[in-house]
């Protein structure tokens, strides 16, 4: 592995999970996602960082709507 495979960790040491969406309030991972990082190849964690972005985006607009 080269260092253009590495997808480092979204973590920012705010872990807790949402009760409701099951998500990580830091970084909008799932318990799942965070356990298994390590583990995950860089072509899984592209595909959870795009799906971190689409989670930040869905919290983003439902706050901005309350």
């Amino acid at each position: 592995m080269n260092e253009e495979e590495i997808v480092e960790s979204p973590c920012i040491r705010e872990c807790r999970i949402d009760q409701v969406t099951g998500f990580c309030v830091g970084c909008f991972r799932t318990l799942t996602e965070i356990s298994y990082w390590v583990s995950y190849t860089p072509e899984q964690r592209e595909r959870i960082m795009t799906f971190i972005a689409a989670r930040r985006a869905a919290e983003a607009d439902r706050l901005s709507t309350n």
